[in-house]
């Protein structure tokens, strides 16, 4: 399921974009997420974790019930990614705590950069517990990659009930399996990264971690800001699972349904449906003015191309996964 890659030394703007590759309609909604909202990580516990949201944010929601990718005001972004080793610890009804559901939206609340991110997890640690896919009593199991405006980049994981924080602006691509420290590690046995293996050519998720690094590290630089966002999305293309028969026991390598992009200087987000041929967009400069949730519903009108900002309409806010 998925794959995110971070263009940062292109010389005109900070863009990522990321593939989510999913078995089945994740009847995917684009939201606008206003500042000065009030969330309750672990509703109805005294141990949850609650906040106001200080940032405003850009964020595509899943089963409406929670948001899988977005970015902030600030150009912070979070993409949530299936990751099978993922173990969350029991909730102990005394640490601070909140269902997954909100994991990827409490940072785009809460933080401006990277570093700051990081810095509260560590002298704040909390407990990220699982929740049921929508309909179904599969547990959610996702790791969490944090970009921001400066090129900085962390990776969160939850692996036998703690978390383990990758924080480096020289991390660039994440897939899925393995975790992020066996990523790492594998990556040096190719060519063009310390050893001497052959490009790979699977659709397996290591596979995909290689080969998008390596188009990446070999993109020609851009004129302009269009020229950049298209290089970062041609890399997710190459690493795009095509509309075979899906498998729901092998999510990793399952169709890809949709792609996002986002320009973190400038602070617009982009969307593209793989049965649709538009490319389509909003920025912050266009729905800032709004201080209630806003939504535009890209799955179902596919005709949408260009500008949706005047598409987006004032909506009763979807309700957040309960934790299991």
């Amino acid at each position: 399921m998925c794959t995110v890659a971070t263009w940062k030394d292109n010389g005109v703007a900070i863009v990522t974009a990321r593939n989510m590759d999913w078995h089945e309609s994740m009847h995917a909604k684009l939201w606008y997420l206003p500042a000065g909202e009030d969330r309750m990580g672990l509703e109805g516990e005294p141990n949850s974790l609650n906040w106001t949201s200080k940032y405003s944010s850009l964020v595509v929601a899943c089963y409406d019930a929670a948001p899988a990718d977005g970015m902030n005001e600030k150009g912070l972004s979070m993409h949530m990614l299936w990751l099978a080793e993922s173990t969350y610890p029991a909730n102990d009804h005394s640490t601070n705590s909140m269902s997954i559901s909100y994991w990827g939206q409490f940072y785009l609340d809460s933080f401006a950069t990277v570093k700051e991110a990081v810095d509260y997890t560590k002298a704040n640690p909390f407990n990220v517990l699982s929740a049921n896919i929508p309909g179904t009593d599969q547990k959610v199991t996702t790791h969490l990659e944090i970009n921001d405006a400066t090129g900085d980049s962390a990776v969160f994981e939850y692996v036998d009930g703690k978390i383990n924080i990758h924080h480096s602006s020289e991390y660039c691509v994440m897939t899925n399996s393995p975790t992020f420290d066996k990523q790492l590690e594998n990556i040096k046995q190719y060519d063009g990264f310390g050893g001497t293996k052959l490009l790979p050519g699977s659709t397996e998720a290591d596979d995909r971690f290689v080969r998008t690094e390596y188009y990446l590290k070999r993109l020609q630089k851009p004129k302009d800001l269009r020229g950049a966002l298209a290089g970062v999305i041609s890399v997710l293309r190459s690493a795009a699972q095509p509309y075979s028969t899906p498998d729901p026991k092998r999510p990793n390598i399952s169709p890809t349904l949709w792609r996002t992009a986002m320009d973190h200087n400038n602070l617009a987000y982009y969307f593209e449906l793989s049965d649709s041929p538009f490319l389509v967009w909003t920025s912050f400069q266009n729905l800032s003015q709004f201080n209630t949730p806003m939504m535009c519903d890209v799955e179902n009108e596919k005709d949408l191309h260009g500008d949706i900002s005047e598409k987006f309409k004032a909506s009763e806010l979807f309700k957040f996964a309960p934790a299991v």
